[in-house]
């Protein structure tokens, strides 16, 4: 990390969510050199013995009093999308710094009414897309900086996992599109904000979302109830570069293709093609890899620069990349700086999210 000073004390930091914040990001705080775990939230108290001796940590199941706790730095977010606004906007009041998983809110505008808070408060809220942060994908920021392509004729995107291809996984929030729910959250966002990394913005959009597995049984029942959230998006974006170029973009995203290709992203120019891909569904870090073809079709397999690799990896190889985006969220603290990515970007990649959605149900382009 950039001028950081050695002697600052490591900041406190607790934990809301038991899914990925427990798994992953309580795991990654272990390794770091300027965070420390302190606390971990859940809203029900007989969670309390259960989690103060598996974590350690202090336990709060009162959200109010873990924001005012002055022995609390900062908060990471990783509750289910429905809840994360209010929680995040109360710890913003509360002078508190923020790290938030995607998608940051449920609208647009409650993530515009974080930004000004953090802004006049002048707190740090840095929103998780670790995929910034995977050698590869670097690697490939690298190539695509140095115009290794020319001028770029097609971007296509493709992520099709099966995590709810089976039609006996059962109903809960995914479920509804309403909280936050459906493959555009869990993978869109993601996919939006490389984009935008990668090339720019996009400025117009069309879409059409689908739910192919209609209804899920309740836990421990037979009943069935509705599936509002999508778990299919196809898309077409028109992104403007860097050099004022429009370039056409294609992504298909699924959350039901059982054994699918995985992700693949397709970038093609007039110097050559950039491939990168992993049909690996359990993993983003380990299996990825990198193929750059010339105008003479000479193909090459690349790896990451040194200066990209993780010094360690681990089994889950989500720890990694998460452990990056902390120590940067930990430097924009500390030091007071600006940090990416955050809620701009967050609010970027949201705004295509909700554009394909209206897209789909006008049947019309959107500009965005």
């Amino acid at each position: 990390m950039k001028n950081m000073n050695i002697k600052q004390k490591k900041l406190r930091i607790a934990i809301a969510g038991l899914g990925f914040g427990k798994k992953v990001h309580l795991e990654a705080l272990k390794e770091s050199d300027y965070l420390i775990p302190k606390a971990i939230f859940h809203y029900k108290k007989e969670h309390k013995s259960i989690l103060e001796k598996e974590t350690g940590l202090d336990f709060y199941h009162d959200w109010t009093a873990l924001v005012k706790s002055s022995e609390i730095d900062g908060i990471i977010i990783a509750t289910p999308p429905e809840t994360r606004f209010k929680l995040a906007k109360e710890a913003l009041d509360n002078n508190k710094h923020l790290l938030l998983e995607k998608p940051v809110a449920i609208s647009s505008s409650e993530i515009e009414d974080l930004q000004r808070i953090s802004l006049l408060k002048n707190l740090s809220v840095c929103v998780d897309f670790e995929y910034r942060a995977v050698p590869l994908f670097l690697q490939t920021k690298k190539l695509l900086d140095e115009n290794i392509l020319g001028e770029i004729y097609l971007v296509k995107l493709d992520w099709l996992m099966g995590s709810r291809s089976d039609p006996k996984r059962e109903w809960n929030w995914y479920s509804l599109d309403s909280k936050g729910g459906g493959v555009i959250g869990a993978l869109g966002t993601h996919a939006f904000d490389m984009l935008n990394w990668f090339f720019g913005e996009s400025t117009k959009v069309s879409g059409k979302l689908a739910t192919s597995i209609k209804k899920r049984s309740l836990p421990n029942s037979s009943d069935l109830l509705e599936v509002t959230s999508e778990d299919v998006c196809l898309a077409n974006l028109e992104i403007s570069n860097y050099r004022s170029e429009l370039i056409p973009c294609q992504v298909s995203l699924s959350s039901i293709s059982k054994n699918g290709r995985g992700f693949s992203l397709e970038i093609y120019g007039s110097e050559g093609s950039l491939i990168l891909k992993s049909e690996n569904q359990k993993d983003y870090v380990h299996g990825f890899n990198l193929r750059f073809s010339n105008k003479e079709n000479k193909i090459q397999n690349l790896t990451a620069d040194s200066v990209f690799n993780f010094d360690k990896t681990w089994t889950d190889g989500r720890i990694a990349p998460v452990i990056r985006i902390q120590n940067l969220w930990a430097e924009s603290i500390i030091n007071k700086t600006p940090i990416i990515p955050g809620l701009c970007e967050g609010l970027a990649s949201h705004r295509i999210c909700e554009a394909i959605r209206e897209s789909s149900k006008s049947g019309i382009n959107i500009k965005i």
